[in-house]
């Protein structure tokens, strides 16, 4: 039995009205939330947050926890207090202000003197409406970035404008919606990839802007709603991550947005998530029209052994089929799928991961992250190619030399050439021209290291070291040599078969630099001052170096970044 995407829609729509309970909304990945969100949970102060790889974070409970925290500190908690800085909890302050329609306390957070009666009702929400049953927030969205050249042909520039609305109806159905209108020029590594992959990072359709710049809009919404105590729904066109590092080898957000349907279920010591999504296999340049669709189930369990462990499962599928989804997509049971294959032959491809988190002495974090394409497990001496793995090895230490909120991270990530890819863009691990998990692809090795200082409440400083050396494709007497780092370039036009390390081929080797300065002016407005280097090596064409300053604002929204 086939459905469509616009029949599950109906479905959904349908059966919404018979959701009773609360609902929730979900906080916009990379905003100033996640540095307290990560520091607490190593600190080991709450329970939700020990299910933190899975992003973006459910907005009541985050609340709920933090709330708990902060009351808990109030009341003189000697313990609570000696965790946490007093950044921390300025920190928090500023969470529970934004977020004020899921405290306890919402009249704490009401502005004494609204602007034009009607506007700052609350101090950090330009509209805060609740009438009748509706709940609606609403903030614009700006975000002006001007760079020097710096190694690029021409300044460098990012143009966002745009806006960002929450809300509820009756306490019973969540909606969320962000829309911006873009402009942008990008250094030239980043138009170089825009024009090999015929995609801008982390967006979908796309026009040019001026001279090598790109003009786009990026528009994301959703339903949330409850269907027990311990079930949330939500329908929605937007991103998801999975994972606790820098990277993800699993479900990265590095991609554009896509329609999905998700159900996460929480029950004791267990969170469970199914994602179901509707993705583009491949955009082709030229005149517009509909782009190629295929869909996926990514299932993840993740479990809290103990109050210090946590271990999850990742089991994803894409399906072969690409006219309409099929019923046996939506098998809530990770590990059980009913093979299918398309009209065209194409079979399912099946990915399995897992990861494990360790918080120890309430300062530090060890994690690991593990994705399988395929494993053969007598054939690793000999470097097959079909031996398609990823790792991730990676730790947090908080509050270094017992300085308060000086924060670094180490990380490592390797992954096998051919790895993401399949015979066709049908079953890669990609969507929209762009990859689902790291932005590299495969065939690489790469080293990071992240400082984050917060000398005083309203300034951040970040530095990023990242170090990595990748095999490339080349063209030899006019082929190609495909040696398995583009996971566009399918399986069956591979070079080699045995002796394929990672490094094979045109070896490149890059160092990335950057450094970050943060100034928040008032609530969520920020002022920015940043540097990027990049010195990139490749065997055959030689070096491409980078240097870029940049200074801008921002308004509730998080730092637009390339760094790959």
């Amino acid at each position: 039995m086939k459905i469509t995407a616009y029949k599950l829609l109906i479905l959904l729509i349908v059966a919404l009205p018979a959701a009773t309970l609360a609902q929730t909304t979900y906080l916009i990945p990379g905003g100033k939330e996640e540095i307290l969100l990560n520091r607490l949970e190593i600190k080991n102060r709450t329970n939700y947050f020990t299910f933190s790889a899975i992003k973006p974070y459910n907005r009541r409970d985050v609340i709920s926890e933090t709330e708990h925290l902060d009351s808990l500190y109030n009341n003189t908690n000697n313990k609570v207090k000696q965790g946490l800085s007093n950044i921390d909890y300025h920190n928090m302050q500023s969470m529970l202000l934004a977020n004020s329609e899921w405290s306890k306390m919402k009249n704490t957070y009401l502005s004494k003197q609204p602007i034009l009666k009607n506007f700052y009702l609350s101090k950090a929400n330009m509209v805060d409406l609740n009438k009748e049953g509706f709940r609606l927030i609403v903030n614009p969205i700006i975000q002006y970035q001007q760079g020097s050249k710096g190694g690029n042909t021409q300044s460098t520039f990012i143009n966002q404008r745009g806006v960002v609305m929450r809300g509820d109806i009756n306490s019973k159905i969540g909606f969320y919606f962000y829309f911006t209108e873009n402009q942008e020029r990008q250094p030239d590594y980043v138009k170089n990839y825009i024009n090999y992959n015929t995609a801008v990072p982390g967006a979908g359709y796309y026009k040019g802007f001026k001279t090598n710049g790109s003009d786009f809009f990026d528009m994301r919404g959703g339903l949330t709603w409850k269907v027990a105590n311990f079930i949330d729904m939500q329908l929605g066109y937007d991103r998801n991550f999975i994972g606790n590092g820098y990277r993800s080898l699993l479900l990265s957000d590095f991609s554009t947005n896509a329609m999905f349907l998700k159900v996460n279920a929480r029950f004791g010591k267990f969170s469970y998530q199914n994602l179901f999504m509707e993705l583009v296999s491949q955009r082709i340049a030229g005149t517009d029209r509909i782009y190629p669709r295929k869909y996926s189930r990514i299932s993840y369990l993740s479990y809290n052994a103990t109050k210090w462990l946590n271990i999850g499962l990742f089991d994803g599928v894409i399906l072969g089929k690409t006219d309409a989804m099929s019923l046996p997509l939506f098998n809530p049971i990770m590990f059980v799928h009913i093979p299918s294959k398309s009209e065209k032959g194409i079979n399912d491809k099946n990915y399995t991961g897992f990861d494990i988190k360790f918080n120890l002495a309430k300062r530090i974090q060890i994690y690991h992250q593990m994705m399988i394409d395929r494993l053969k497990i007598n054939e690793l001496k000999n470097n097959w190619w079909g031996n398609k793995y990823g790792y991730q090895l990676g730790f947090k230490y908080i509050d270094v030399f017992g300085i308060k909120n000086l924060d670094i991270q180490a990380e490592t990530n390797v992954v096998r050439p051919f790895t993401y890819s399949s015979t066709d863009s049908f079953t890669s691990y990609n969507h929209y021209n762009q990859q689902l998990a790291h932005p590299l692809g495969a065939n690489f090795k790469e080293y990071i290291g992240i400082i984050k200082y917060q000398p005083i409440p309203k300034l951040l400083l970040e530095a990023k070291l990242i170090y990595y050396k990748q095999g490339l494709d080349s063209v030899k007497q006019g082929t190609l040599q495909n040696f398995g780092s583009n996971i566009f370039s399918f399986n069956q036009t591979r070079s080699m078969d045995y002796g394929l390390e990672i490094g094979a081929g045109d070896l490149a080797k890059c160092t990335i630099i950057t450094l970050l300065a943060s100034y928040e002016i008032k609530e969520n407005l920020f002022f920015d001052i940043s540097f990027l280097s990049r010195n990139f090596d490749r065997m055959t064409t030689g070096k491409l170096n980078t240097k870029v300053v940049t200074a801008g604002i921002r308004w509730n929204i998080g730092r637009r970044e390339f760094i790959f």
